[in-house]
């Protein structure tokens, strides 16, 4: 695995482990309560799912794979945001940890798009390279 995915591995790790520490400070209130579940899963599902991501047999499981960790890392987000602007939480840091979840999903929206063009451009080469190899035998 190169160093780049082992460093996001450990960045979306950090992410979800400062997750759980400010879901352990929320209130206990029935909004608190109902955001603390869906936030908890969606940050632990951002970091599993790059994980089986990183993880991914073909380049299509890959691309797959981390549309979900898009998914994951911006409903993460909306959560965060809908803590600041409920003011459910005033816990110091949450908004630089809204900032990571930004960042996570700016990275990954990326991740994905170089996935899918790269993806193309095989693709691409695969069918050039069988056009000239089925003009050949003619």
């Amino acid at each position: 695995m190169n160093p780049q995915a082992v460093a996001l591995q450990a960045r979306t790790r950090a992410f979800a482990t400062k997750v759980i520490k400010l879901c352990e400070a929320l209130p206990a209130t029935s909004a608190a309560n109902s955001i603390r579940e869906q936030l908890l899963d969606s940050s632990g599902s951002t970091d599993s799912n790059y994980r089986a991501a990183c993880r991914a047999r073909t380049r299509k499981e890959f691309i797959s794979k981390l549309g979900v960790v898009v998914e994951e890392s911006d409903e993460s987000l909306g959560w965060l945001q809908l803590l600041i602007d409920s003011s459910i939480c005033t816990t110091d840091g949450i908004e630089s940890l809204r900032d990571e979840a930004n960042e996570l999903v700016a990275i990954f929206v990326q991740s994905e798009k170089t996935a899918k063009h790269n993806y193309e451009l095989e693709l691409a080469r695969k069918k050039a390279a069988r056009q000239r190899q089925a003009q050949r035998r003619r």
